[in-house]
């Protein structure tokens, strides 16, 4: 009788869990591998500003189902700004609001798709981020995206999704705070 009474309590106490669904993702970018680009400290004020026309940051598509809506549990902009002051000054910046020379990081777009299939899922990730810099003279702006894709058996697991969207954002970060035609017109 107990065998029976656990044979039929387990596959309860899985679709209970199964039924909950998170409603917020945890993303923690971390400052990637920045090589030293300025043999002084240069001055540099630093905006993030978070420019998403959406507020959620994962869309879950079920075939059949409402589409679930999935935001995030810390602003990203706060992440990605403690991201880049580490990040500039590792480079040898010095970040400071009156500074001639600055830089606004927008995050324009910050998004995961995941889509239910039969046997798996899979997911797309988007991270658009555009920097304006200016100098004493001139401004530069550019582009940096970065996309992804995962897929797996199953439902999707969460801390699996954030790690792969953590990757990326380390990815992208990196990729903005070496660009050798950022650093050289910060220095100018």
């Amino acid at each position: 009788m107990k065998r029976l009474l656990l044979t039929l309590t387990f596959p309860l106490l899985f679709a209970g869990c199964a039924s909950q669904n998170p409603t917020h993702m945890a993303f923690s970018p971390q400052v990637p591998n920045i090589s030293q680009q300025t043999a002084q400290s240069v001055p540099i004020s630093l905006e993030t500003v978070d420019t998403r026309t959406v507020d959620y940051v994962a869309r879950f598509i079920e075939e059949g189902t409402k589409t679930r809506l999935v935001g995030p549990s810390e602003p990203p902009k706060l992440l990605l700004d403690e991201v880049f002051r580490a990040g500039f000054n590792q480079a040898g910046y010095q970040i400071d609001p009156s500074a001639t020379n600055s830089v606004q990081i927008q995050l324009e777009e910050l998004q995961m798709d995941v889509t239910k299939k039969t046997f798996g899922y899979e997911a797309k990730h988007n991270v658009l981020i555009a920097v304006q810099a200016k100098n004493s003279t001139q401004e530069l702006v550019k582009r940096y995206k970065a996309k992804g894709t995962l897929k797996g058996p199953l439902t999707p697991d969460f801390a699996t999704l954030e790690l792969d969207m953590n990757k990326l954002l380390g990815q992208l970060t990196g990729e903005i705070l070496n660009d050798p035609e950022l650093n050289q017109f910060l220095q100018q």
